[in-house]
């Protein structure tokens, strides 16, 4: 199986995803790691997607160029990467999240997976079950939730990349799996199910970092109604993720409050924190800029190790892909000057 999963997922990024001679470089010389142990990184969950329609990315002189390859010279050192159960096109399931995964691991670039524990979105407006849990008890969830994540590391780990940190949960802050698991009705069987999602982790890669992640890092009334929540049912988690969505007008107010909010954490939990979502509209690249200049260099001020990275939510889109205009790309697929933060 795992010889076959590699010769499926080298063809599949050979065959008009990188082009030969592109693979050929990659495979024999894997980039060394940066040393900055500070993440700065993306989700890039969409490229395989839109390189499959034919969308191209390219640098600031015009010339075509890899995604990937590009965020790495952009100064980007680490990869996010979100997974589906069984999603209906096939994108952002186990064997989508390897092919992005190699390609990142052979740039030297580091990986955080995303489980959503749904066969689509997961975030604070839809936590919905994957159609083949939808009947389960909270015992069967609890095993299905292992199982699955579990399964889908060990494939990584079979193809020698390493998780370095994993998210159970997509932005859970009323929980995941509803209803069962539904933070608001009952703490305690979010808890239960989180508690799957870490152990399975561990199982597979002990020294994993898990994440907990919740939207609207600058709302400390959420965030600590969640943990208390979790800490007071035996949850576990080693950090909180925070998503971080402002606009040219508030970015200054909400980066000051999330600072509040992440040293609160870090104070009240003893837990590290990691910005896992951040996005301002492509066509604000200034403000955009300033907001994550600020934001990063806010969050290395921290002793280090309490703030771990800020990952930018899917930099790449652009054109109206998928109607997300978040990105960091200018519409002729050229970064825009918010990614020159990353350097």
């Amino acid at each position: 199986m795992k010889v076959y999963i590699k010769k499926l997922s080298w063809l599949w990024m050979c065959i008009g995803i990188f082009g030969m001679e592109s693979c050929k470089d990659d495979r024999a010389t894997p980039t060394v790691p940066d040393q900055d142990s500070f993440a700065k990184g993306a989700d890039i969950s969409w490229i395989t997607e839109m390189e499959a329609a034919g969308v191209s990315f390219y640098n600031r002189a015009g010339i075509a160029t890899d995604g990937l390859k590009l965020l790495r010279s952009l100064g980007m050192n680490a990869v996010r990467l979100r997974v589906w159960v069984d999603p209906t096109n096939g994108w952002c399931n186990k064997e989508d999240v390897l092919v992005k995964a190699y390609r990142a691991h052979h740039l030297g670039m580091r990986i955080m997976v995303d489980f959503h524990y749904s066969d689509r979105w997961a975030d604070p407006g839809q936590q919905n079950k994957p159609a083949a849990w939808e009947s389960l008890s909270l015992d069967e969830l609890k095993a299905a939730v292992a199982e699955h994540t579990k399964e889908v590391l060990q494939l990584l780990k079979d193809n020698n990349i390493t998780a370095e940190w994993v998210q159970v949960g997509n932005e859970t802050g009323n929980g995941m799996l509803w209803e069962d698991g539904k933070a608001s009705e009952s703490m305690a069987n979010y808890a239960a199910l989180n508690n799957a999602g870490y152990d399975a982790v561990k199982a597979v890669f002990p020294e994993a970092k898990v994440i907990v992640h919740v939207h609207n890092g600058y709302d400390n009334s959420l965030f600590r109604w969640l943990f208390d929540g979790l800490k007071s049912n035996g949850g576990k988690w080693d950090v909180i993720g925070m998503s971080l969505y402002p606009d040219k007008d508030n970015w200054e107010e909400l980066t000051e409050q999330c600072m509040e909010n992440m040293k609160d954490m870090i104070a009240r939990y003893e837990s590290e924190v990691m910005i896992c979502e951040v996005g301002m509209s492509w066509d604000e690249e200034d403000a955009a800029a300033a907001f994550l200049t600020g934001l990063i260099d806010g969050s290395r001020q921290f002793r280090e190790g309490q703030v771990l990275g800020v990952f930018y939510w899917e930099p790449l889109a652009y054109g109206g892909w998928n109607g997300y205009t978040l990105g960091a790309m200018d519409d002729s697929g050229r970064p825009t000057k918010a990614l020159e933060a990353f350097r």
